[in-house]
Formats: structure tokens, C-alpha cells, sequence
């Protein structure tokens, strides 16, 4: 076998950057779903996190408000 056969055998063997595609591929995966839950729950996200004075905003700004 050539050199070059050798060379093109040790590329399709070898499985070091297999690592880092799994976990890039996990991090996309967590974006995309974060994406979409923060999409679906849009509302209920802006009345929690909020500056109205029922949402964790407006305690917040009540609180500075207070010192």
C-alpha cells in the first residue's frame, strides 16, 4: 500500500474530533429547545420577569425604591 493509502486510512480512523462534534451538536440542541420553550411560554414570561408590580420587576423596582 502506498504512503498516501496509509495516510487516507489513518484519517478515516481516527476519531479524535468526534468529541467536540457531539457537544456542539448537544449545545445546538439546547439552544434550539430553549428557543422554542421561551417562544411558547412568551407570556406567561413577561408576566413573571416583568417591570409590572405583579412581576419579579416590580419587586425588584419596589425594593430600590424602598432604600
Amino acid at each position: 500500500m502506498t504512503n498516501l493509502g496509509k495516510t487516507f486510512l489513518m484519517f478515516l480512523e481516527d476519531e479524535s474530533g468526534a468529541t467536540a462534534i457531539e457537544y456542539g451538536l448537544i449545545a445546538a440542541l439546547m439552544a434550539v429547545a430553549s428557543i422554542v420553550s421561551f417562544t411558547a411560554l412568551g407570556n406567561g414570561l413577561q408576566n413573571i420577569f416583568g417591570s409590572t408590580s405583579s412581576g419579579v420587576g416590580g419587586a425588584i423596582a419596589d425594593a430600590v425604591s424602598n432604600l
